[in-house]
């Protein structure tokens, strides 16, 4: 892992140097995805679609624009979001009636057409989702995949008969978080967000986030439950069995590219990336260790080894470029491949094959039990989950008093949004709010001395 001091430098070099995206395109915060990036990104979809699929949400796929009417109707909304939004005014030389936004998020473009979907009991639970664009003001500094103005972003919607029903639906969204993130060997923790800090809108939102290298936390995720904030001002309503009718509740799981980024950080050394299996696009490469009077001996044996790793359903890579293995190492480390397989004539002779995974464990497996390499794939990926858990587990500390560390601090809290706030200010960090797994405390508030009534969490974040 890259030490924190380092670890800014080290990231902006690095996501250019792994060939994933290009940060010249002449608006800023607007970068172009390059095709392993962007190859990765899908892949990360992929996943989610998967849950998704699991869980019973359907795909939908909605329009960039949104009239400024829509997106006035809920006032909490709109002030949450007023500036950062990209307007649209004219078409061609003609003034637009209605002003037009690039979308910051959905809410207010679904839930205008849920209205018109959902008219008995019998249309809920509504599961939706969408992968879409969505652009932002970003004002602060930018950084590839972690502050950019054009988001990749998946966003799942869902409406429910009643308060009770949506709850389930959150404690669903945290099963496929733990599912989704426990697959790209991400652990991150999940905090209720204090009310000050909550999205715009919502009744409560949980925060997810993970603990990065320059020991700042990332927001990875985001759950809401809305309850009727939503559905009252666009009539979102159905008929119960009784004839009544009633307001939906709703809730929302948004995730963006900043998925990537986290996995760039978390996972991350000097020599580059490190990719999970479940994302990489090339699982395996092979390298050839070509000594003269043998080439043709050592290329024959890796088009088979090819062969054979392609038919157990792993992407596989021959690089026969005409270059020293040294150099070869050194460009797929840096993409973080997950595993690399070296065949010389040695190998061939002992009839093994040599693997060297990314995190730098070597070893050499029989060349008939080749199947073994989707074992050692299972195998690296525990490696990186189970690191990437110690350090974020080695760096939540509990405070009792107010002193500055680095990391993620849980500090006592009588609750009163002063005192959360000016933990904040006298720490110089944000908070992450209250952690879901309940804890009783014991201690006084570290601000104002009375009997704390809950652990707020607080770090310095991106």
């Amino acid at each position: 892992m890259i030490d924190k001091e380092g670890f800014d430098d080290w990231y902006n070099e690095i996501v250019e140097k792994a060939e994933l995206c290009d940060k010249r395109y002449p608006i800023k915060g607007m970068n172009v995805w390059k095709p392993y990036g962007w190859k990765i990104m899908q892949n990360i979809d992929e996943l989610i679609r998967r849950e998704m699929k699991k869980t019973g949400h359907d795909e939908v796929y909605f329009p960039l624009l949104i009239p400024e009417g829509f997106f006035k109707k809920e006032e909490e909304h709109i002030k949450g979001f007023s500036e950062e939004v990209y307007w649209v005014t004219h078409a061609g030389k003609n003034e637009l009636e209605e002003r037009l936004l690039l979308r910051p998020t959905s809410e207010t473009a679904l839930y205008s057409i849920f209205s018109l979907w959902i008219r008995s009991h019998a249309d809920l639970p509504l599961k939706t989702f969408q992968i879409v664009n969505t652009f932002r003001y970003e004002t602060k500094m930018t950084k590839a995949f972690i502050r950019v103005r054009e988001i990749h972003f998946f966003e799942a919607h869902t409406c429910h008969v009643d308060f009770d029903d949506a709850e389930r639906q959150i404690k669903e969204d945290l099963e496929i978080a733990n599912s989704f993130f426990s697959t790209l060997c991400l652990p991150f923790i999940a905090s209720r967000r204090p009310d000050w800090d909550k999205f715009a809108g919502a009744y409560y939102s949980i925060g997810l986030d993970v603990l990065m290298p320059s020991l700042k936390a990332l927001q990875v995720g985001s759950i809401h439950q809305y309850k009727e904030n939503f559905s009252k001002p666009f009539e979102i309503k159905y008929e119960g069995v009784d004839g009544k009718h009633y307001y939906c509740h709703q809730t929302t799981y948004g995730m963006s590219e900043r998925v990537l980024g986290a996995i760039i950080g978390v996972h991350g050394d000097e020599r580059g990336i490190k990719l999970p299996s479940s994302i990489a696009p090339i699982q395996v490469v092979i390298v050839p260790i070509i000594f003269k009077e043998h080439e043709e001996k050592i290329m024959e044996e890796c088009k088979k080894v090819k062969e054979e790793i392609e038919a157990l359903g792993i992407s596989c890579v021959l690089d026969d470029r005409d270059k020293t293995p040294g150099s070869k190492f050194y460009d797929w480390e840096i993409k973080g491949v997950p595993l690399r397989v070296e065949i010389g004539p040695k190998d061939i002779e002992k009839n093994v094959i040599t693997l060297v995974a990314r995190d730098g464990i070597k070893k050499q497996i029989d060349r008939a039990e080749i199947e073994k390499i989707g074992e050692e794939l299972k195998e690296y990926d525990k490696r990186l989950y189970d690191n990437a858990k110690k350090f974020l587990e080695e760096n939540i500390f509990i405070i009792k008093k107010l002193e500055r560390k680095d990391g993620i601090l849980e500090a006592p809290w009588c609750g009163d949004e002063k005192c959360g706030k000016e933990m904040e200010e006298k720490l110089e960090m944000k908070s992450l709010g209250i952690p879901l797994e309940e804890r009783e405390c014991n201690e006084n508030c570290i601000i104002c001395g009375r009997k704390g009534s809950k652990w707020l969490r607080l770090a310095k974040s991106y």
